[in-house]
């Protein structure tokens, strides 16, 4: 009979993104406090990717922990259709503040189906008018999710291949990475004219495109492109599941914007971590296209758990830390010290590129097999890590580090050394 964790786990569980023919054993993790893991040996790991890129304030923050208690004492849960609750109203009022140019929020359980929500919400928007728009422009190498809709507008590749026949269509154009900004450009241009009044939206993660490789390009490239739909009566979506709550160091991605996206999707570090958790926020403009004396003009869409108190709970005081704990400060703290380390490594013969923005540094190894999430260095760079007490997870040939904000400069410069060291392992030949 099994008996421990790792033996329990294998006889029952099957994890996420992983091949689990081959797996390297799961790590049992019993407790978290700051930006350190636990295991059930007590051995301490610095969580260098923020638990898949949620924990912003560190690991069972008091602050996150006292009010969901508190509320878990009061409301539970309660269904959100004909019900409301003051935790859901605040948290609301809270978002809208930091999105001033925004007027309704829509809640939902995670980045997948805040992105789903929102590809209904333009699509539906359209119908409601009486225009029967269904063409979606995205990012040739997205990512927005898991769910049917959420992958239809990602990238073509291995994470779509099984399912390739039952995505609908999408004007894929190139990132606008810099030195492709006129390509992509002209490339929007040409989708425009060839299907003008047909387009419903452009749906784009800003700045930082996450699971595609933390590829980076220019906020103002971005400003030109969300004006340019503007321009051209196309709604814009901002997926900042990742690059919301200052990743990559403002409020949201997209605040370095002058043009403002119709549709923002929130989720990841919402509650700081804690709790599965989503919203998608929309202007005026949306909402109004929905409200009508005609019943099948409403919004069709809900989850069981659509703003769980408990999750909203967590969302307030996760927003109350960015005040109280001078939040953005440790954000600026982390971005100089990554532009610090980017410098010292760019040079390095084992590293392709090197590039930041805010608290995300990524590094593309050069390796002799090609880029892309299955390159086998991923496996020999993770366990290196993992025997450091190092959590990173990279993606294929590239690794990231996105840590929670509350990182001290020592574990950072922790981070960093055993970084360094993988990288003269290969250069030796022991890795």
């Amino acid at each position: 009979m099994s008996s421990t964790l790792q033996e329990r786990d294998l006889d029952i569980i099957w994890h996420p993104y992983t091949q689990m023919k081959d797996a390297l054993p799961f790590v049992p993790m019993v407790r978290g406090a700051g930006c350190y893991l636990f295991d059930e040996k007590d051995a301490r790991y610095i969580d260098a990717v923020s638990s898949w890129w949620t924990n912003i304030h560190g690991h069972a923050h008091p602050h996150i922990a006292k009010a969901i208690y508190e509320q878990a004492q009061k409301l539970e849960q309660v269904i959100f259709a004909g019900f409301t609750h003051e935790p859901a109203i605040r948290l609301g009022e809270m978002l809208l503040k930091r999105i001033p140019f925004h007027q309704k929020v829509f809640y939902s359980d995670n980045g997948s189906t805040a992105v789903e929500v929102a590809i209904k919400m333009t699509l539906q928007y359209w119908s409601n008018r009486g225009q029967g728009r269904r063409k979606i422009i995205a990012f040739r190498e997205a990512y927005h999710g898991d769910t049917f809709g959420a992958m239809s507008i990602s990238a073509r590749g291995v994470f779509t291949a099984p399912f390739q026949n039952l995505l609908f269509d999408v004007e894929f154009i190139d990132t606008p990475v810099p030195g492709n900004e006129q390509r992509t450009r002209n490339e929007l241009e040409a989708v425009i004219e060839r299907y003008g009044k047909d387009i419903a939206a452009f749906i784009f993660e800003p700045l930082v495109l996450g699971s595609a490789g933390m590829i980076m390009y220019s906020d103002m490239v971005l400003d030109e492109i969300i004006k340019t739909c503007k321009d051209n009566d196309i709604l814009t979506i901002a997926d900042e599941v990742m690059t919301g709550f200052g990743r990559t160091g403002k409020f949201l991605a997209t605040d370095y914007c002058i043009n403002k996206p119709d549709i923002i999707c929130l989720s990841k570090g919402i509650t700081g971590g804690f709790l599965p958790f989503a919203a998608t926020t929309s202007t005026a403009d949306i909402y109004q296209a929905f409200l009508s004396e005609d019943k099948a003009k409403m919004f069709f869409h809900g989850h069981s758990y659509t703003a769980n108190p408990l999750g909203c709970a967590a969302g307030i005081a996760s927003l109350e830390l960015f005040e109280t704990e001078r939040t953005f400060d440790k954000v600026a703290l982390i971005s100089s010290m990554h532009i610090s380390f980017a410098s010292e490594i760019k040079d390095n013969a084992f590293v392709k590129d090197v590039r930041y923005t805010g608290t995300i540094l990524a590094i593309e190894l050069k390796t002799d097999e090609a880029d892309g999430y299955l390159n086998n260095i991923r496996d020999r760079a993770y366990k290196y890590f993992m025997e450091k007490k190092i959590i990173l997870r990279p993606l294929g040939n590239i690794i990231y580090i996105l840590p929670p904000y509350c990182i001290s400069a020592d574990d950072m410069y922790s981070v960093y050394d055993v970084i360094k060291a993988f990288l003269t392992g290969l250069s030796q030949g022991n890795l």
